[in-house]
């Protein structure tokens, strides 16, 4: 039984690594941003540049380019901009996939064009987008973009398999101590995150009020981390705008929760000289309120970003090695490379969700300690 288990493992990692290579090797043929139909992306250059350019976000779903044809395999996304004439909705598809502002979509009297993934707006009485010797626009201006974009995207996906997960619990609970069905997938995780985490690092007393907010971020930040590992595509916790608010919910969390006991010896701390109490009052400030949140926000996205460069650049080596040792050298060399570090790569979604849950489970239970007095 456990030999089968273990196959079945294998197989799974197997079949996830040769879609991703598939996806990757298909959509490096063309890189719609720079190349026309035709124009291998096979230089080092070229392929720092387009997985620098992969792992950013978009506002369209792109899953591969055709490179015989040249045309796009992928789906639109919701465009929503405010513009200085109000607010403005449509699919991205208008833009046709360009991302150098050549193509100029009108709506309702405002012009908008995409330059680098950034929606702009051109000046009144434009009919092209103007550039400095830098490739800065300077007759168009950057607009309030609430986009539906692919890691808008990847959230709501997340969020939603969340809410079917423990739904699905939830109902498992109503009919017995032990639930049934997906449930019992998702009982030991949650069982791990309150003995292991929760518990030591807040306390017996207070611990079932963070909860809620601990189990959120570690299945939120899990299930992005495995949807990342997919030919979809997907980076969110690689984009550091969405690990800066984790962080920042955590940081107004411990803050808001704080004890008397935490503000006395954060702001005035006891058994000090007086003259020292005001500049480690600044340190204390200074390291709950940009240190620690920075910490969080870095380490999570640093580990992802990498880990996903780390595995793009291996599976391009199939196209960097391949005038050197051949073409079946350099894709054997690839292959096994890539699956090593994608195996480890699902080691690490698991671990950056517990790390980021469990020091922010630790600077919770250092805000509501109440300490002894003496």
């Amino acid at each position: 039984m456990m030999v089968a288990k273990k196959s079945v493992k294998f197989i799974a990692v197997l079949v996830l690594f040769l879609t991703s290579v598939s996806s990757f090797a298909k959509d490096s043929a063309q890189d719609d941003n720079h190349h026309g139909a035709g124009d291998q992306v096979d230089s080092p250059e070229e392929i720092k540049e387009y997985i620098a350019h992969h792992l950013k976000d978009s506002h369209d779903f792109h899953l591969y380019t055709n490179n015989k044809t040249g045309s796009h395999v992928s789906f639109p996304l919701p465009v929503i901009v405010w513009t200085s004439e109000g607010l403005r909705v449509f699919m991205s598809s208008e833009f046709h996939h360009d991302d150098s502002g050549s193509v100029i979509v009108e709506k309702d009297g405002v012009k908008l064009t995409k330059i680098h993934s950034k929606i702009y707006e051109l000046e009144s009485g434009a009919t092209q987008v103007n550039f400095d010797d830098e490739h800065h626009a300077t007759n168009a201006s950057r607009v309030l973009d609430f986009s539906i974009t692919k890691s808008v995207f990847g959230m709501l996906l997340a969020g939603l398999l969340m809410l079917l997960g423990f739904g699905a619990l939830a109902k498992g609970y109503k009919k017995g101590a032990i639930p049934t069905g997906f449930g019992r997938v998702l009982e030991p995780l949650v069982i791990y995150v309150r003995d292991e985490i929760a518990r030591p690092n807040i306390g017996e007393k207070k611990y079932r009020k963070f909860m809620g907010f601990l189990l959120t971020v570690f299945f939120f930040i899990w299930i992005l981390n495995l949807l990342g590992l997919t030919p979809l595509g997907f980076n969110v916790t690689g984009q550091i705008a969405v690990t800066a608010c984790l962080a920042i919910f955590t940081m107004i969390i411990y803050l808001v929760s704080g004890s008397k006991d935490f503000w006395q010896h954060t702001l005035w701390m006891p058994g000090v000289p007086v003259v020292l109490r005001p500049i480690l009052a600044v340190i204390e400030l200074v390291g709950f309120v940009l240190i620690k949140p920075f910490s969080l926000l870095v380490r999570l996205f640093a580990n992802i970003t990498a880990g996903h460069f780390v595995v793009m650049s291996l599976i391009a080596l199939m196209i960097t090695l391949k005038v050197s040792f051949g073409p079946v050298v350099s894709t054997g060399m690839s292959l096994v490379l890539s699956l090593f570090i994608m195996v480890i790569e699902i080691l690490v979604a698991f671990l950056q969700a517990f790390i980021f849950t469990m020091l922010s489970s630790l600077f919770i239970g250092m805000a509501v300690e109440e300490h002894d007095h003496h």
